[in-house]
């Protein structure tokens, strides 16, 4: 057998630097990682401390029935939590679900800052109940409040089905769709006379009769042409002579007559 063949001294050398350089750059590689994890975990433990909490809440917008603690509560940030982990969309969500806000939208401000901006509910009916409690209304047939007694503003509505009458729904819930044409009539009540309106009264075949202040009770029929409905109220209660008057019939559109 031949004997084996010597290696030559400068492959050896050549080979072992070369084992050595991919030594050198595989501890380059753990320390690259080994610091990049180390400050990953320190910037997220920093992100967590004191200097990055929640702590300056400003709650912008209009919002006479809401308090600003009751926002910032809502949208847990009472207790100032890590900004970091604040979600603007989970947040907006908890404080729309306070009956009287229609609109949140949460702003992060690095370091420490959350900015709320609200928009609240209109109260536009009120009706009786639960018991003898009266409940506060938007246009929408959302429940924003419930109070002992009957307040001033909002017109009373009364809502009537082959049932029997609907209550008022509890709070942060809405009235069912049997009370579209009452709460469509309700919420689009013109200047011009609205203010006469005492109570919108929505019948069980879904027509709608407003009584005023006068004592008169206009007819409307369905919640269909209100605007040319309310146009023909408008220029009855401005021209026409009602005295002696009980009712004005705008069921039909532009063709409207007065009773006695």
């Amino acid at each position: 057998m031949d004997a084996p063949r010597s290696i030559d001294p400068r492959i050896r050398q050549r080979r072992q630097e070369i084992e050595r350089s991919r030594g050198r750059r595989r501890m380059r590689r753990i320390v690259v990682v080994v610091v990049a994890l180390a400050l990953v975990v320190g910037a997220v433990t920093l992100l967590h401390t004191r200097w990055f909490s929640a702590r300056v809440i400003t709650v912008t917008g209009t919002h006479p029935h809401t308090s600003d603690a009751a926002v910032v509560a809502a949208a847990g940030l009472d207790r100032h939590p890590p900004l970091i982990g604040v979600d603007p969309g989970t947040t907006a969500g908890r404080v729309e679900a306070l009956p009287y806000i229609a609109t949140a939208k949460v702003h992060r401000h690095w370091p420490d800052g959350v900015e709320i901006q609200v928009t609240e509910r209109v109260p536009v009916v009120q009706m009786a109940g639960p018991g003898t409690s009266w409940s506060t209304l938007d246009g929408n047939g959302r429940t924003l409040q419930v109070q002992p007694g009957r307040t001033t503003g909002p017109i009373v509505l009364i809502v009537h089905t082959s049932d029997g009458g609907v209550p008022p729904s509890p709070v942060g819930d809405a009235l069912p769709t049997t009370a579209s044409a009452g709460l469509a009539v309700s919420r689009t009540l013109p200047p011009a006379f609205a203010a006469q309106v005492v109570s919108v009264t929505e019948a069980p075949d879904q027509t709608v009769s407003l009584a005023l202040t006068s004592g008169i009770t206009v007819q409307m029929g369905t919640a269909s042409d209100l605007p040319s409905k309310y146009e023909d109220v408008a220029a009855i209660i401005a021209h026409a002579s009602l005295r002696g008057a009980t009712t004005i019939d705008v069921t039909v559109p532009q063709s409207p007559t007065v009773g006695g």
